[in-house]
């Protein structure tokens, strides 16, 4: 690039949506086709294994600074770095902070960026605004999961968390299952659980009920998807579980350890949820520095306490290969447990760019005419 303009694209929220952030069923293939080439193992991560999720600002629970931030309920700063190969051939970096108290401002829970990079030179390609663009591919992992692990004979979604993600996940759920009759939603507040249900009625065209109870709403369910954020983890009994059933965790989830010693684990990729192990148990706190976080923290701990065997977890990019075997009767019980891949920003954050120059929507921002150093 020595002796050329250098220039990137930038998107804001309005321009991705334009340019199809909000497309489920194209996330959903995008990220499927993701799935495909991890288990080929075109892909690379951060850390000396390339397999980390990223990249953490571990904050104190006091300080004598009082502008630092202090430990809370999903507090933390974040990089998430990653190159995924295949025909995306990109690096990628999404970039949060996110913190529980923003919604008392207005504010989403997570502010992201992502930002694409020329797998070849490091020059940048674009910075877009990344909050969406996070929300649909973190929904299309569960629908990817409902393609290769749900019973044919799934009816009932259930839905534990009314959020934006895991409204996400049900739309996802929903595009790779259309044979689904009735979703039924569990929100901590029954009024707000209630609205959510109307509007997902009139959005997904699927009869949508707010149950009353945790235990109503996990009986129901064919395919379950747990998307909830904060310290309080939802207790989920092993007798609620129905037979057969898809249990897909975006947010973590406290189990007797007899659902996860006796049924079948599918991760999105468990190199991944090992590296949170290791970064456990290096903290000062040791494991319990990740249990109130990681979706996989439980089970880290059963592996780590030698009471579950890792042989027995499955990666869901062996799985869609068809390398792996995910369900092998229709009375399987599968937890799905998704940490939330880097890759998976890169391939949709991807896709987006591609269709925004396409359709020419965006900003042309300089760096450079001629690099000052070269």
């Amino acid at each position: 690039m020595t002796n050329q303009q250098l220039d990137f694209l930038f998107l804001s929220e309005e321009d991705i949506i334009e340019a199809g952030a909000l497309d489920m069923a194209h996330c959903v293939e995008t990220i499927d086709e993701t799935f495909k080439i991890l288990g080929k193992g075109d892909y690379v991560m951060g850390g000396p294994r390339g397999n980390d999720h990223g990249i953490m600002l571990w904050f104190p629970k006091s300080s004598p600074f009082s502008n630092m931030p202090l430990k809370g309920p999903d507090r933390r700063f974040m990089s998430l770095i990653s190159y995924l190969g295949g025909n995306f051939n990109v690096c990628g970096e999404k970039w949060y902070g996110s913190n529980i108290e923003n919604q008392k401002k207005g504010l989403p829970r997570s502010i992201h960026t992502v930002t694409l990079n020329d797998a070849d030179t490091g020059a940048p390609l674009a910075l877009m605004s990344g909050n969406l663009i996070s929300a649909m591919r973190t929904g299309a992992v569960p629908g990817v999961a409902t393609k290769y692990l749900a019973s044919k004979n799934a009816k009932v979604v259930g839905a534990i968390g009314g959020g934006v993600i895991n409204r996400a996940c049900i739309e996802a759920i929903i595009t790779s299952h259309p044979a689904i009759e009735k979703i039924t939603l569990f929100d901590i507040n029954l009024e707000k659980g209630k609205e959510i249900a109307n509007q997902l009625t009139n959005e997904l065209g699927v009869e949508t009920v707010a149950a009353e109870s945790m235990q109503e709403c996990v009986e129901e369910s064919d395919i379950l998807t747990v998307a909830t954020s904060g310290h309080q983890k939802p207790r989920i009994e092993k007798e609620w579980i129905k037979e057969g059933a898809l249990i897909t965790l975006t947010g973590a989830v406290d189990f007797p350890d007899e659902v996860l010693t006796e049924n079948t684990i599918v991760a999105d990729l468990w190199g991944m949820h090992k590296g949170w192990l290791r970064d456990g148990l290096e903290h000062e706190e040791g494991i319990d520095s990740i249990l109130d976080w990681a979706m996989s923290g439980q089970l880290l701990e059963l592996v780590e306490n030698k009471k579950l065997n890792e042989q027995k977890i499955k990666d869901l990019g062996d799985i869609a290969l068809g390398e792996t075997k995910g369900r092998t009767s229709e009375k399987d019980i599968i937890i799905f447990v998704t940490g939330g891949l880097p890759v998976e920003d890169a391939a949709w954050g991807y896709k987006v760019y591609q269709n925004a120059k396409e359709k020419e929507i965006g900003q042309k921002l300089k760096l450079w005419d001629t690099p000052h150093w070269a």
